[in-house]
């Protein structure tokens, strides 16, 4: 049976464990200390590179100043062969090293401190070339463990000799001071450009700071307090600038539920009201009170409650919801319907060349049509008009048209808001709820179109309701 192998996989912690560190703090809450870290490792590793950059470069030019000189040192010495005045013991500088030796490898002069040592071995320079640069750890010399050297031939054939020069090979950090103001010169940057980042992030979030304080004390009841905005219309002031639109279209809104909520009691206590007397009066004094009056009365107020509350749910389902499912609907044919479904005190004529088509919720339209005729034959003194007609390039017109006291202008937009009623059309609006206008009109909007109330063509008292829906 054979052993089975097993391999163990290990992985460096070191990897792990700087992985975790920088998962940490990328997920750290505040944005300034995540900025900061990051902008400060990246200057660690620029300048760390830098650092490392500009050390090779000094020690190559170390390299290069010491090759030149003893370039120039072993110059010297084939020049002395060449003219014949070159003498046994050769002076140079102490931190030059030189030897002359021949083809059979016989040291034929050298330097004080190379004397007495084995001869240099180095490959000879090319044939078509005098010279060779270059750098070995296999010379016995003082000094160091690897030299600099450069060889020069002098002469061919069998009397050629080879002339070494050498130096002791820069070390990793050639100049000690540089490299350690270079080496230093790392967390200095780092140090500065982390904080130059806490600074500069510290004063870029401080109006967030105040947004943020300012936001956590608004409350419900304190909606007409703004926040801050910064003087530079950078990303934050923007954001300031949002908040505060926000802020604005919320206190309007609350405002006009506040409204709402008000009108909504002051509507629905009229009808509980009366409800509440009819019962009291028929059990105060159940002989004295007609059982089929009392009954009719509590209905009619029943139905007023009803009403009511059906518009003011037809309200909340526009506001909470517009994307109803739409249809081809003809507008000429629903007019129709409306007209002959229920019973009018007036006469109601309807105008339309043919059908007019447009695309909407067909129950929606049709409550429309409904609101805005019942509004004219409450309010008309003997007939009403409505014309259905096409409009270039593609919109469908419903006019409205009663022949009664009309609206002044100063007042026609009023009649859209909601639980609004008119002194001088009060006693003729005593069967609506007073949401009726207002749903239209939230109705035509969520169609895209419009409704308004201006003057009779004919130039005739009265009210005309014009309502626009593209096709």
């Amino acid at each position: 049976m054979r052993p089975r192998e097993v391999v163990i996989r290990v992985r460096p912690r070191t990897a792990g464990l700087s992985r975790r560190i920088w998962r940490a703090i990328l997920r750290h809450p505040e944005i300034r200390i995540r900025v900061t870290v990051t902008s400060a490792l990246v200057a660690l590793i620029l300048s760390t590179t830098l650092c490392i950059v500009l050390l090779t470069m000094v020690r190559q030019h170390a390299v290069s100043d010491a090759v030149r000189e003893i370039a120039r040192e072993g110059g010297r010495t084939a020049r002395a062969i060449s003219v014949g005045t070159l003498k046994e013991r050769i002076s140079a500088p102490d931190d030059h090293l030189q030897q002359v030796v021949d083809v059979n490898g016989r040291v034929l002069a050298a330097t004080p401190a190379m004397e007495g040592r084995p001869p240099v071995r180095f490959p000879p320079p090319p044939s078509n070339d005098d010279r060779r640069d270059g750098r070995s750890c296999e010379v016995d010399a003082p000094g160091g463990d690897c030299f600099l050297i450069v060889e020069y031939r002098v002469g061919s054939g069998r009397d050629a000799v080879f002339v070494y020069s050498l130096t002791p090979a820069p070390g990793l950090l050639p100049h000690p001071l540089t490299a350690a103001l270079l080496i230093l010169g790392v967390p200095l940057i780092t140090g500065l450009v982390g904080y130059a980042t806490w600074a500069a992030a510290s004063r870029a979030l401080r109006p967030v700071d105040e947004i943020r304080r300012e936001l956590d004390e608004i409350t419900a009841t304190d909606l007409e307090r703004r926040v801050p905005q910064p003087s530079r219309r950078d990303e934050v002031g923007l954001l300031a600038e949002s908040i505060n639109a926000t802020l604005d279209r919320l206190e309007k809104a609350v405002a006009r539920q506040r409204g709402f909520v008000t009108d909504v009691s002051h509507e629905l206590r009229s009808p509980l009201a009366a409800l509440r007397m009819e019962l009291e009066l028929a059990l105060s004094a159940p002989d004295d009170t007609a059982p089929q009056e009392t009954m009719q009365a509590i209905l009619d107020n029943t139905d007023r409650l009803t009403a009511v509350v059906d518009d003011l749910l037809a309200l909340a389902r526009l506001e909470a919801d517009r994307n109803f499912e739409r249809e081809p609907v003809d507008l000429t044919e629903l007019t129709d319907q409306e007209v002959l479904t229920r019973p009018r005190r007036t006469q109601v004529t309807v105008l339309s060349e043919g059908s007019v088509t447009v695309r909407g919720g067909r129950n929606e339209l049709a409550r429309l049509l409904r609101n805005l005729i019942d509004n004219a034959d409450r309010h008309a003194a003997r007939e009403v008009t409505v014309v259905v007609r096409p409009e270039p390039p593609a919109t469908a017109v419903v006019e409205v048209i009663d022949d009664g006291n009309g609206i002044p202008p100063e007042h026609r937009e009023r009649v859209f808001e909601r639980f609004t009623r008119l002194a001088q059309g009060r006693h003729r609006d005593a069967g609506g709820t007073g949401l009726g206008l207002a749903i239209s009109r939230d109705i035509a909007e969520a169609h895209r179109g419009t409704l308004v109330l201006t003057d009779r063509p004919d130039g005739q008292p009265g009210a005309r309701f014009v309502l626009r829906l593209p096709q």
